[in-house]
């Protein structure tokens, strides 16, 4: 009796799986550059349409090997929390910070920290998924308790998710995410490209001792020429 052929699974990504990729960015981005945690519900809900509620709101478009739109809605002690450490940790002393979230510097931020998450997931998708989408510049509106906004993708087969985020200090704010029904499957194995951080780099050759002199020609040549030959330059 001839043994059975171990056929290999064929790998596929659908919308979910996009939608995970989306919110380990925005977990990333803003933990690092709030220097605190911000975490994401294990479980997603499956939503009808997105929408723009109070009492902050973003929205970004997304375009090219698939479309799509990305929202957050922030209440504005969540708005608020990220904004203040944020800018506490750029070095801005705490009496030159913004107290409402309708000021126009919160605004400012959260929409530069919303650029950062949708360039960081569109990096992802790009090595992941071996196609290339570009987004918009993201618009932020502060709204009242009676405005509830929805944002029209035109969409063929759309399907809405949304997911719950939690801040250091149990503030509560949601990603929705809005695409067209779609599936990639792999069809050969492929290496995903490395990237270098820089900071990293410099940190890993930076001399032992930087008060001792160092003659021409030496060390300090040696650790440029180092780090230039890991970057590939």
């Amino acid at each position: 009796m001839k043994p059975a052929i171990k056929k290999n699974k064929t790998k596929i990504i659908t919308t979910d799986d996009i939608l995970l990729i989306l919110c380990r960015s925005m977990s990333g981005v803003l933990s690092k550059a709030t220097q605190s945690s911000v975490n994401y519900s294990a479980m997603m809900q499956k939503i009808s349409k997105t929408s723009l509620k109070p009492d902050f709101g973003c929205f970004v478009l997304f375009d090219g090997g698939f479309s799509g739109l990305v929202v957050t809605n922030f209440t504005k002690d969540a708005a608020l929390e990220l904004y203040t450490k944020y800018m506490s940790n750029m070095g801005m002393p705490e009496e030159d910070l913004a107290i409402l979230h309708t000021s126009d510097e919160v605004g400012d931020v959260l929409g530069e920290l919303m650029n950062q998450i949708v360039g960081d997931f569109t990096g992802e998708i790009r090595k992941t998924l071996q196609t290339t989408i570009s987004q918009n510049q993201p618009k932020m509106l502060a709204l009242n308790k009676q405005v509830i906004l929805s944002v029209d993708t035109n969409l063929d087969r759309p399907q809405a998710r949304r997911v719950t985020f939690t801040t250091e200090k149990n503030n509560i704010f949601y990603l929705e995410l809005a695409m067209d029904k779609t599936e990639f499957i792999q069809l050969k194995e492929f290496e995903q490209e490395e990237e270098f951080d820089t900071d990293d780099l410099f940190e890993q050759h930076k001399p032992e001792n930087t008060q001792q002199p160092t003659s021409k020609g030496s060390s300090s040549q040696d650790f440029d020429d180092s780090l230039f030959d890991e970057l590939g330059i």
